[in-house]
């Protein structure tokens, strides 16, 4: 077993963001080694977010996001179990990375459960006149329109996109990691999404997704 240093603690600390003590408790059980160690931080992070899931969380903030040159703005209301969690740091930067994903993403709902029948049935109607063109067989759209179906939803659904900021994990992942790193229950509760000129035919598209990601990433 490797002797487990002030060093390695400060390293699981600064790539996990969990607490000293979790940190130097996970690298104990990975014997030293210290993607061992990341590992069951993770799993226990994500543990500790399905017992809290049931949790009321009432308190948080609504927090705004304006895009460079005002033309594109977001407001998303994020909810924590206390006032104390939501004056941190880390909700804060939650809070701030839910606006930027919303502005660069374009989410039309938080979660799944938040799309009305009328909409879902609406795009089925699209999939179904897309394989009519296509000439698809039937009997087979069924199978196909529920893949596009999901596919839609994952898009639209700002839970299951992928962060613009926290490569190859979604937004749940992430907020799920944040809830098992501070004990309390986080949640997104609602969203507005503004853009200028929002409906009217313009020449230029702008390509918001790449331009917010790299303010994130201070470019």
């Amino acid at each position: 077993m490797a002797e487990v240093t002030a060093a390695l603690v400060k390293e699981v600390r600064e790539r996990s963001g969990a607490a000293m003590g979790d940190c130097r408790s996970a690298l104990i059980e990975a014997s030293g080694d210290i993607e061992k160690a990341l590992e069951i931080i993770q799993k226990k992070g994500l543990a500790k977010a399905i017992k809290k899931a049931g949790a009321i969380a009432s308190e948080g903030m609504v927090h705004s996001y304006i895009h460079a040159g005002a033309r594109l703005g977001v407001l998303v209301e994020v909810n924590s179990e206390t006032d104390f969690v939501s004056r941190g740091a880390d909700f804060k930067q939650f809070a701030d990375e839910v606006a930027m994903q919303i502005a660069a993403m374009s989410a039309q709902f938080v979660k799944r459960e938040d799309i009305d029948a009328a909409k879902i049935a609406k795009q089925k109607e699209i999939f179904e006149a897309q394989l009519k063109e296509e000439g698809k067989p039937p009997a087979a759209w069924p199978k196909i329109i529920e893949g596009k179906l999901n596919k839609w939803m994952q898009e639209v659904c700002l839970l299951e996109q992928i962060s613009i900021i926290h490569e190859g994990k979604t937004v749940e992942q992430v907020r799920a990691e944040l809830v098992g790193r501070i004990g309390e229950n986080i949640t997104i509760r609602r969203f507005i999404r503004w853009e200028l000129g929002e409906g009217i035919e313009k020449a230029k598209k702008e390509d918001y997704a790449a331009e917010v990601a790299r303010l994130a990433a201070g470019g």
